[in-house]
C-alpha cells in the first residue's frame, strides 16, 4: 500500500494521474455520469423546501425544528465526505459511491414512514452521508482522470447540473406535492438513489487501479489529513472555493425575503428572477472554458474575485441608498452572480490538481469546507437582518477575504494576474 506522504501536483509519470485522459465520445459519457452523481447532493438538499409547511403541520413541529432537519442534511454532507473520501482512496471509486447511495435510498423510505420531526431529522442527516459519496467520488474521479486545465473545464461542465439542480429541485418537489404529501418526496428521492445506484454499477468504470490506493488504517488517514491541512496552497484555494460557495449560499437563503418582502414580487415573480441569477452563474462558468485558453486558473479566480468584490461594493451602496430600486439590485447582483461562477470550477480544479494521490481525500476536505463554511456563513443574512444590504454583505464580506487570500499566495508565487 502507498503510504500517506502526499506529492506535489502531479505530473504524468507520477502516480497522481493516470497515463491517457478520456476524449471525444467518452469523455462526453464521463461529464454526463458525473453529471448525475453530483445532483443528487442539490436534490437531497432542496427538493423538499416546498414542503417544509406541510411537513411542520402534519408532525406537530415548529418552523425552527423543521429548519433543523435542512441542517440535519448539510451536516451529512460535510462530515460523509471527510468519511468516505480516504475510503474511496482505499477501496476505489466504486465500492463507497455504491454503499452510500445504498444508505441514502434507505433513509429516503425510512423518511416516508417516519413519525415525528426527531426521527426525521436522524433519517435527513443520514441521507446527506449518503448523498456525500456521491459528491466526493464524481469530485475524485474528475482529478483521477483529468488534470489542470482539463479539468477546470470538466468542473465547468458540472457547473450546468450544480446550478439547474438547486432550481429544479424545488419544482419537481411542488410538482410531487400536487397529487401527494410531503411522504412522496422521499420516495421520489429514494427512486432517484435507485436510479443513480444503477449508473455507478453500469456505466461508471473503476478510475482508481490497486496500485495507486491507499492505505485505510486511521493513522496514516489522519496523516493524510494533517499533510493536506498543513498544504498553505491547498488550504487557501479550499477557503477561495469555500467562501465562493458561501457567497452562492447566502444568496440562496436571503433572495425569497430580499425580493418578496422588500421589492414586492410574488412566488411566480420570485421563481422568475431566481431562474435569471442561475442563469447568469451557470452561463459563466461555461464562458470559462474559454477564458481557459488564454489565462490560467489561478488568474481567473483573481480576477473573477477582483470583479466580484466591485460590483460588490456598487450591490452595498445601492441597496443601502435605495437607488434604482428593483434594477439597482438586480443587475450589479447578476454580476457578482456571474464573477462567482467563474471562481467555482477554477478553484476546486487548483486545489485539487495539488494531491493527486490522495484525490478521495483531498475531495472531502475540500467539499467539508464548501458545505461547512457555507452553512455557517448563510444564516448571516438572517443576522444582519434579511434585507437587500444585508445579503450584499454577507456575499462581498466572504469574496473580500477569499480576494485578498489568493492575492497574498499570487505574490508569493509572483503569478501575473490578468489586466
Amino acid at each position: 500500500m502507498e503510504q500517506a506522504t502526499l506529492h506535489s501536483p502531479s505530473t504524468p509519470d507520477r502516480p497522481g494521474q493516470l497515463a491517457e485522459s478520456p476524449t471525444g465520445a467518452a469523455r462526453i459519457r464521463i461529464i454526463l455520469v458525473l453529471g448525475a452523481l453530483i445532483a443528487l447532493g442539490p436534490f437531497t438538499i432542496d427538493m423538499y423546501l416546498p414542503a417544509l409547511p406541510a411537513l411542520g403541520a402534519d408532525l406537530g413541529a415548529s418552523e425552527s425544528a423543521v429548519q433543523l432537519t435542512l441542517t440535519g442534511t448539510l451536516v451529512g454532507l460535510g462530515l460523509g465526505q471527510l468519511v468516505i473520501g480516504p475510503l474511496s482512496d482505499a477501496f476505489g471509486r466504486r465500492l463507497p459511491l455504491i454503499i452510500g447511495t445504498a444508505v441514502h435510498i434507505g433513509a429516503s423510505v425510512l423518511c416516508v414512514v417516519a413519525p415525528n420531526v426527531v426521527v426525521l431529522g436522524l433519517l435527513r442527516t443520514l441521507q446527506g452521508v449518503g448523498a456525500a459519496a456521491a459528491m466526493v467520488v464524481a469530485m475524485a474521479v474528475v482529478r483521477d482522470l483529468f488534470t489542470g486545465r482539463a479539468a477546470a473545464t470538466i468542473l465547468s461542465r458540472l457547473m450546468l447540473v450544480m446550478g439547474a439542480a438547486p432550481i429544479l429541485a424545488p419544482s419537481v418537489g411542488a410538482a410531487v406535492l400536487l397529487t401527494g404529501s410531503w411522504r412522496g418526496v422521499f420516495a421520489v428521492l429514494a427512486a432517484l438513489g435507485v436510479a443513480l445506484m444503477l449508473v455507478a454499477i453500469f456505466l461508471l468504470k473503476e478510475t482508481l487501479p490497486p496500485e495507486r490506493r491507499r492505505t485505510s488504517a486511521f493513522r496514516p488517514v489522519l496523516r493524510t489529513y494533517k499533510a493536506l491541512v498543513t498544504d498553505r496552497q491547498f488550504v487557501v484555494l479550499s477557503l477561495v472555493a469555500a467562501l465562493g460557495m458561501s457567497a452562492l449560499f447566502s444568496y440562496v437563503s436571503g433572495s425569497s425575503f430580499v425580493l418578496q418582502d422588500t421589492y414586492g414580487l410574488d412566488q411566480q415573480q420570485f421563481g422568475l428572477v431566481f431562474a435569471v441569477g442561475a442563469v447568469a452563474l451557470i452561463g459563466a462558468s461555461q464562458v470559462n472554458v474559454v477564458l481557459l485558453n488564454r489565462w490560467s486558473e489561478r488568474q481567473i479566480v483573481f480576477g473573477a474575485l477582483g470583479a466580484a468584490l466591485a460590483f460588490g461594493a456598487v450591490l452595498i451602496l445601492f441597496t443601502t441608498s435605495g437607488f434604482g430600486g428593483l434594477p439597482g439590485f438586480l443587475v450589479p447582483l447578476l454580476f457578482l452572480l456571474a464573477a462567482v461562477g467563474l471562481v467555482l470550477p477554477n478553484a476546486p480544479a487548483l486545489a485539487l490538481s495539488r494531491h493527486g494521490e490522495a484525490a478521495g481525500t483531498a475531495a472531502a476536505l475540500l467539499g467539508a469546507a464548501q458545505f461547512g463554511i457555507g452553512a455557517l456563513i448563510a444564516p448571516v443574512v438572517g443576522v444582519l437582518g434579511n434585507d437587500g444590504p444585508a445579503m450584499a454583505l454577507t456575499m462581498t464580506g466572504g469574496v473580500l477575504v477569499a480576494w485578498v487570500a489568493l492575492g497574498a499566495t499570487m505574490v508569493r508565487r509572483r503569478v501575473p494576474v490578468p489586466a
